[in-house]
């Protein structure tokens, strides 16, 4: 697959900003959900971003015309697309490559079905300002259903102690809600673009492993969607390959132990069971992540 990443809409006349925002739109996405999104992001408090929204490969045209319409709007707002559907981690990859040309510190993670609660932005960016050797970022976040009703909450261990330890078991960031400093990038990291889903779980444990700092802010500064089929949506290929990641985790963080290699195939496991006893699974990880990773 050749792809091609090209701009459709650009009106920004900025040559430098601190923040690029990216989020990639696919065929599927609800467009309610998606203005929603959107808006969450233009409305926030911190003004000094360029809002990177990549269509990946073909979308109906109601999709395509709510972002370039979004991009008329407001100048932050830059439409790329891609040729071909090659999934989150390569429409990452070329958000953060095009963004490189701001000269940004920092690069935002955000979802087409989430929202970001106003403060989001300023509360992360003033706390990387401050704490220069944290790499990467995330929050907390509130569960929301299809109609915005809170249904759960997720928030993860704080330290990066913490983050490291529980890595060969979880993915311990909440990944639409993290902030990463360009350094990552312009020391040649990038999401692996052959994984079409737990891109993020390998990212962070390759960045761990090379010494790169973690942390989680407990404040929930994001709406996470999560819908009727949420306990559903894994499927084999992704429980495989977050089996692959935690036994990745063990050897490249070298927490070599029988809990985490039996936590790894017990969990695999548990994902190929009916869905209600993978959704009675998920409670349980929301009980023990609450009791043991306690901040």
């Amino acid at each position: 697959m050749n792809n091609q990443f090209s701009i459709l809409s650009n009106n920004n006349q900025k040559k430098r900003v601190e923040t690029i925002v990216a989020m990639a739109v696919y065929h599927a996405d609800n467009v309610v959900w998606l203005e929603e999104a959107m808006s969450s992001i233009t409305t926030q408090d911190y003004r000094d971003f360029l809002f990177v929204i990549v269509v990946d490969g073909s979308v109906p045209k109601i999709i395509l015309n709510t972002v370039l319409d979004a991009s008329k709007r407001d100048s932050r707002i830059v439409v790329a697309q891609n040729s071909d559907n090659v999934g989150l981690a390569s429409s990452m990859n070329s958000a953060a490559e095009f963004g490189l040309t701001f000269e940004p510190q920092f690069f935002v993670r955000m979802d087409a079905d989430d929202i970001s609660e106003p403060n989001r932005l300023s509360r992360q960016v003033s706390y990387m300002r401050r704490h220069s050797y944290i790499a990467v970022l995330g929050t907390g976040l509130t569960e929301v259903n299809e109609h915005g009703v809170k249904v759960g909450a997720r928030v993860m261990p704080a330290s990066h102690k913490q983050i490291a330890r529980i890595l060969p078991r979880r993915c311990a960031l909440n990944h639409p809600t993290v902030v990463i400093r360009y350094n990552v990038f312009r020391d040649g990291y990038r999401y692996d673009i052959s994984l079409m889903n737990t891109q993020d779980y390998f990212f962070w444990i390759k960045l761990a492993s090379e010494g790169y700092v973690f942390r989680n802010l407990k404040d929930r500064l994001l709406k996470f969607r999560r819908v009727n089929n949420f306990y559903k949506r894994r499927g084999l290929s992704k429980s495989l390959n977050e089996f692959k990641a935690r036994i990745y985790a063990i050897i490249k963080l070298k927490q070599y132990s029988l809990y985490n290699v039996a936590y790894a195939f017990g969990v695999l496991a548990l994902r190929l069971m009916p869905g209600k006893l993978v959704k009675l699974a998920y409670k349980l990880d929301r009980h023990l992540l609450e009791r043991f990773g306690k901040h």
